[in-house]
């Protein structure tokens, strides 16, 4: 379809001012965001007065991270339309998106819109981006005693309560709505997921006993139970609990599945399993099971699948970083929370809210470039396309992120050995670190990929890579990765997901 959502911005008169809002919108909605960039312009050169043509200009700038100008055009939108909400909510998030104050920005959209979910959330943000989390957490404690079924503020309240160290007080204004609302399964659902998060599966077993005596049997509870027996190693429980669900129907039960076949030792049967998904898996999840699984075995689909040496990159970049220390002493000033996030893989250390690479620092500007232009070197490099292969796209361009932050980890902290599904290719590039406390024979600090220690699974790394100051690895988002811990200091990086291109 994206053929055709060219094709109709390409066709629209210029002179027809409808024509354009509707086509640019759809292209920018589309990942065309490049198409429309040229046309939209010239639209808002014909139609200065059209408040959605500059709203769908903002729209294309911001989905190419470049906030300055999305800024400039959702302001001029904003003075043509001052009542629009969708157009002021806009103002607002690409504002605090690009590291500005937006809290008055917020209220005025929060003021058009009173009950605008995504507007609430955005509040918090910003009043987090501020440095005020307990202000954060406090408007949206004020919005659930009133809303107790909104579930995404119950989410966010609880990320929020663990970046500030509130381990006591994680999942309060859950159970108070579900002291309101008691046979509400959502609610138990959403407790749960806090608690599986945060891997406590003790408390998310407490919830399992707790909701079935409030809100009566359900298969979202048989469904926890069973990935807890699976997540605490109780194989022959997990094994009858798995068994009494019948036929997993949804991906992310197969990938817990996996998981536990994994980890109970039947590598096999987990293959066997994940080609029973080969058609039904379009994000990957199943993806980084099956490598384990492969190798495991002996299976030598694994080198077709992360073999090859050209898939991870290494890449100096400190000659095109006008500063390392300039860009170390800006991502400190990010790093706003006390503890890591509640669903991350760091321990030990903070991380940063936000896209990182939509800020307008100069610093974080001259990183951004220098990373797009790793990556298009990096992705120039892969092996030929594979329309099998989870990495070997047959379209590879442009690059856009999905993800970007920063992690500061302090002495002993580390990355458990995880994934990113959400995106193409993964990194991690090295701002600052504490050379003493690197190598050795434990090789302390360095990156990891292809260990599955998470799983308790006996697979050497692929590779390990040393980090250095100016340094970014590229790999496969499928691939196994971690950190292994150091003893003392500041570990400062910068990581992000290039995100698939449309195909």
């Amino acid at each position: 379809m994206t053929g055709e959502h060219a094709l109709r911005l390409k066709l629209a008169s210029p002179d027809d001012a409808d024509a354009l809002y509707a086509a640019g919108a759809l292209a920018v909605r589309n990942g065309l965001e490049d198409e429309a960039l040229p046309v939209v312009e010239a639209a808002v050169a014909r139609h200065p007065g059209d408040a959605r043509l500059w709203q769908v200009l903002g729209l294309a700038r911001r989905r190419r991270e470049e906030l300055a100008p999305a800024v400039a055009a959702f302001g001029k939108a904003a003075a043509l339309a001052p009542t629009d909400a969708l157009i002021a909510h806009s103002l607002a998030r690409a504002t605090m998106e690009a590291g500005l104050p937006a809290m008055a920005l917020f209220e005025r959209a929060l003021a058009l819109a009173p009950n605008d979910a995504s507007v609430l959330l955005g509040q918090a943000a910003a009043r987090l981006a501020e440095g005020n989390l307990a202000g954060a957490i406090e408007g949206l404690e004020r919005v659930l005693a009133d809303n107790p079924g909104w579930l995404a503020g119950h989410a966010t309240a609880a990320r929020l309560r663990f970046a500030g160290g509130d381990e006591d007080g994680l999942t309060s204004s859950l159970e108070r709505a579900i002291s309101v609302q008691p046979r509400e399964l959502a609610l138990w659902r959403e407790l749960a997921d806090v608690w599986m998060h945060g891997e406590r599966y003790d408390r998310v077993l407490d919830v399992i006993v707790r909701g079935r005596v409030a809100a009566g049997s359900s298969v979202v509870f048989d469904a926890l139970e069973a990935v807890c027996a699976a997540e605490q190693g109780d194989t022959n429980r997990a094994d009858a609990l798995f068994a009494a669900l019948g036929p997993i129907g949804h991906i992310t039960m197969a990938a817990r599945y996996m998981r536990h076949l994994l980890r109970a030792g039947r590598p096999d049967e987990a293959s066997r399993f994940a080609d029973l998904w080969a058609d039904r898996d379009p994000d990957n999840f199943l993806i980084p099971y099956q490598s384990a699984a492969w190798r495991l075995t002996g299976d030598p689909r694994w080198q077709w699948l992360e073999g090859d040496e050209r898939l991870i990159g290494i890449y100096d970049l400190a000659d095109k970083i006008p500063s390392l220390d300039a860009l170390a002493e800006c991502l400190r000033g990010l790093h706003l929370s006390v503890h890591h996030p509640l669903e991350q893989s760091l321990r030990g250390g903070t991380q940063t809210d936000g896209p990182l690479f939509s800020r307008i620092e100069p610093e974080l500007r001259a990183l951004r470039a220098a990373v797009v232009e790793a990556v298009e070197t990096h992705v120039a490099r892969l092996p030929p396309p594979d329309p099998a292969h989870p990495t070997l796209l047959a379209k590879r361009a442009p690059v856009r992120f999905s993800g970007s932050w920063s992690v500061r980890l302090a002495g002993a902290g580390f990355h458990v050995n995880h994934v990113h599904p959400a995106g193409w290719l993964s990194s991690a590039f090295y701002a600052a670190l504490p050379e003493a406390a690197m190598g050795g024979p434990a090789h302390d600090g360095w990156l990891s990929i292809g260990e599955v220690s998470e799983l308790g699974l006996d697979l050497a790394p692929i590779r390990l890579v040393e980090p250095k100051p100016g340094r970014l690895v590229l790999f496969p988002s499928t691939i196994w990765h971690g950190t292994r811990p150091f003893s003392a200091g500041e570990r400062l990086t910068v990581a992000f997901d290039v995100a698939k291109p449309v195909q």
